[in-house]
């Protein structure tokens, strides 16, 4: 049962615990991962995907043939809903996308920016013990619309060695340029290097277990490629009044709880009867749901109840905590907005669940995990991107200002630079 605790100014870090990875040092093996496939490319992924998912597939890629017939196996309706979803992300994030500037600053001075697509990025789609179609079209979709021209898309084989049908479809859907049947640490490794059946991408993107976390750690810390972050377990903070059903806070917060054991579901209100209502509320949803176990242990262990004196304060801690999600459970949720700074997507309103984001909104649900609210964004059109700046001088330009540069070498120690600059100027030499 989760905890009820009323707050009274205690370290909000110790009433609302986030759950730690498990202990278990992955590193060692992970490198171990990397150096083989560096070494002996698609030879060492097929062990490796034999070895940890039961299956050797007889060609790494997906062929064109597979894609067509897996839109024709997708329920109708379900593939209706895939284009429905792809078009409200694709007209969200369309109003994301930047152009470079040019300032003529003054005579013969020119400075600029360009914003330029990456050429080809990694996109990793988990399998385990759920798929998720939903994140094909929220990373595909805002680097299609960057312009990157090779999106590849890493996700682990079934049991017979193929993808599921809805995973193709939503990748054929968001414009994938390559599928490839491969997961764990052994995807990152093959496109963070490059194989004879994956290329080598510039970024890589997307969730995945304590594995996939650390090698997309291995690949930024060795230079290899980007990386959109480190995701953590899930997590749902909600803010509600008296006036919310407690039957609704219970089925969000539950949302998030089935995801993964390590989760976590906060619900702070200034209400102690719906505190309470929201506790029972919850025993008796989690008896029905299909994923019970794992929802029930993350409620347990890393979910709470604070009662706080009123909705300013819960939006204070919510700061404190920047969660992933944040729904706002009031008749006039837009007040509360302006005092909210830390959340990665924000759900306004009583009829503004968060599945709604995950799925169907339009903006993108993946979002920063584990506090890091507080200085990093969702994924979006600007991670696919990368900028370049330029600068065009006259001659006349230079010698206005090359006194100036000069001075401002000659004060850090630096005679080549300040040289650079005297040797282009009329009569400094």
């Amino acid at each position: 049962m989760i905890r009820i605790i009323r707050y009274e100014g205690q370290p909000v870090s110790k009433l609302l615990n986030r759950a730690s990875a498990p202990g278990r040092d992955v590193t060692a093996a992970v490198e171990d991962i990397f150096s083989q496939v560096a070494a002996r490319g698609d030879e060492a992924v097929l062990d490796f995907c034999e070895k940890f998912d039961g299956v050797r597939p007889q060609n790494l890629l997906v062929a064109p043939e597979e894609l067509a017939a897996a839109e024709e196996s997708v329920d109708p309706e379900l593939f209706a809903t895939l284009r429905l979803a792809a078009a409200n992300i694709e007209r969200f994030h369309l109003l994301q996308k930047r152009a470079g500037f040019i300032d003529a600053q003054a005579e013969g001075v020119i400075v600029g920016q360009r914003v330029l697509p990456l050429e080809t990025v990694g996109l990793y789609a988990p399998g385990g013990t759920a798929r998720y179609p939903s994140s094909v079209l929220m990373a595909a979709i805002p680097a299609k619309i960057a312009g990157v021209s090779n999106i590849v898309l890493c996700t682990p084989p079934d049991a017979t060695g193929g993808i599921p049908a809805v995973i193709l479809a939503a990748a054929r859907i968001a414009g994938v340029s390559q599928i490839v049947k491969l997961g764990g640490a052994q995807a990152v490794a093959a496109m963070a290097y490059g194989t004879h059946s994956v290329p080598r991408v510039d970024k890589i993107v997307g969730p995945g277990n304590i594995y996939v976390a650390t090698a997309k750690q291995l690949c930024f810390a060795r230079g290899l490629a980007d990386i959109d972050m480190v995701a953590g377990p899930s997590e749902i903070l909600v803010i509600a009044d008296e006036k919310s059903n407690p039957a609704f806070v219970a089925a969000d917060l539950l949302s998030q709880a089935e995801h993964d054991r390590l989760a976590a579901a906060w619900l702070l209100t200034p209400s102690p009867t719906l505190a309470a209502q929201v506790q029972t509320e919850l025993e008796t949803q989690l008896a029905k749901l299909s994923r019970e176990t794992i929802a029930r242990e993350a409620i347990q262990n890393n979910s709470r109840i604070l009662i706080v004196p009123d909705l300013e304060t819960a939006a204070r801690l919510c700061n404190t905590v920047a969660p992933e999600h944040l729904e706002i459970c009031t008749d006039d949720p837009f007040a509360l907005l302006p005092l909210i700074r830390n959340a990665g997507s924000v759900f306004l309103g009583r009829y503004c669940p968060e599945p709604l984001g995950d799925y169907l909104a339009g903006p993108n649900h993946t979002l920063p995990t584990s506090g890091t609210a507080r200085f990093s964004s969702p994924l979006g059109v600007d991670d696919f991107c990368k900028r370049s700046s330029y600068l065009y001088y006259t001659k006349d330009a230079l010698n206005r200002v090359g006194a100036d540069v000069r001075r401002f070498a000659l004060a850090e120690g630096l005679g080549a630079h300040a040289n650079a600059v005297a040797i282009r100027m009329e009569g400094a030499l």
